[in-house]
């Protein structure tokens, strides 16, 4: 009995000694504690496709089928929007410009605020009803005020899609109607309103609830309920049709923090809205913001065989900001990928040398940014050179031996 008790004994002492040594090497080396660093759990969202956007870097931090071609619905009508608000930025057009309606925009069907052939409409009056009531009409009636006609409207839609690297879109219209060519991704979708959301009079229109137009007579309801059941909600987009299911493009921001939840092929509107909120739910409660490097900051150095100095400073072209799971900042790194070719002195300061990448506690990029050299280095003498060759021939040498 006693023999028993006296193992027992030592046992637990032993378990006990090894609890505390390791609560105190961990407390001594930081760095060991990357090996049990929680990912944050993502959530399970039911929808055909899903993504999370970062609005400020474009990180992305959930995706669900991102590049699975889909219809977009009504949410097309974010670039139509976009490139209405760009061409009053670039002064082609005005606010208070006044459209004269057409009898093919009258004859719009679908989501609508039933504008009138020959009615005369302000252009922010019309932005305001496709923004926050997704009325078809109204992005007719802009399309053809914009470009004079439909047709040209929509190959400026493509175009801007082609230069915000919208790979795997391709608009048919300026609504969102089904059309066998109209089709874009989750992914896509959340490039283009991470460049919307740029523009305040936009957010302005979608987080809006009931809107006016025509002199005040006429209300324009928002079609988009999470702007009114969650918290920092302020856009962006709904759709809806057969082949679509029920979409949403929605927008949160909290602190300095923006969110860009994209959300195709949900089951019901109630749904749409559901998952949309588990999305920025994991983003807000989850993750934190990690400022990794700043512009201009020395991160290491590159290796110029052929420079007075051999190891080169080297600096980030530009910050690098992430959002990690909580928790795991302090396990971020960088780390420095020179470029393919063999870098030659002399270096000039501000000449780009690589890149800098920032790696998560898991392995994974987060964050690029050019690597540029710190300060100029001239190139090494002959003499220094001519030994520097000598001295890398005698090391193959030994390392073939």
């Amino acid at each position: 009995m006693s023999s028993s008790k006296n193992n027992t004994s030592r046992g637990i002492t032993a378990t006990a000694l090894l609890i505390a040594f390791l609560s105190i090497l961990l407390h001594l080396v930081p760095g060991l504690s990357v090996a049990y660093a929680s990912r944050a759990a993502a959530p399970d969202i039911n929808a055909r496709s899903a993504v999370l956007l970062d609005a400020e870097t474009g990180q992305v931090l959930y995706s669900k089928n991102p590049d699975e071609k889909v219809a977009p619905a009504s949410i097309t009508k974010i670039m139509t929007v976009l490139l209405v608000v760009e061409h009053v930025a670039e002064g082609r057009i005005s606010l208070d410009d006044i459209v004269t309606v057409s009898a093919a925009a009258s004859l719009m069907g679908g989501s609508q605020v039933y504008l009138r052939h020959n009615e005369k409409v302000p252009v922010r009056e019309l932005l305001a009803a496709a923004a926050i009531r997704s009325a078809n009409d109204a992005c007719f009636a802009l399309a053809e005020y914009v470009a004079g006609n439909v047709d040209d409207f929509v190959a400026l839609m493509n175009k801007r899609a082609s230069e915000l690297g919208m790979e795997n879109t391709h608009f048919a219209n300026p609504e969102g109607l089904d059309n066998p060519d109209h089709y874009t991704t989750t992914r896509d979708i959340a490039v283009m309103a991470r460049e919307a959301v740029r523009h305040p009079e936009i957010l302005g229109w979608t987080s809006t609830w009931i809107g006016k137009m025509r002199g005040g007579t006429y209300d324009l309801f928002n079609t988009n309920r999470l702007i009114v059941s969650y918290e920092g909600a302020d856009g962006l987009k709904t759709g809806y049709t057969d082949q679509a299911g029920y979409c949403l493009a929605g927008t949160a921001k909290r602190e300095d923090t923006r969110l860009i939840a994209v959300v195709m092929g949900a089951g019901s509107e109630k749904e749409r809205v559901s998952e949309t909120a588990k999305l920025l739910d994991y983003g807000f409660g989850c993750l934190e913001r990690v400022q990794v490097v700043e512009a201009g900051a020395e991160v290491g150095t590159v290796n110029v065989p052929s420079a007075a100095r051999r190891e080169v400073p080297v600096a980030a072209q530009a910050s690098i900001s992430a959002l990690v799971s909580k928790g795991t900042a302090a396990q971020v790194a960088v780390r420095i990928e020179p470029i393919k070719e063999e870098l030659k002195a002399p270096i000039k300061k501000g000449q780009t040398v690589g890149q800098i990448v920032a790696v998560d506690a898991y392995g994974e990029r987060i964050g690029i940014t050019p690597a540029v050299a710190a300060e100029d280095v001239p190139r090494a003498s002959l003499i220094v050179r001519f030994f520097r060759a000598i001295a890398r021939l005698f090391s193959s040498l030994f390392r073939m031996g």
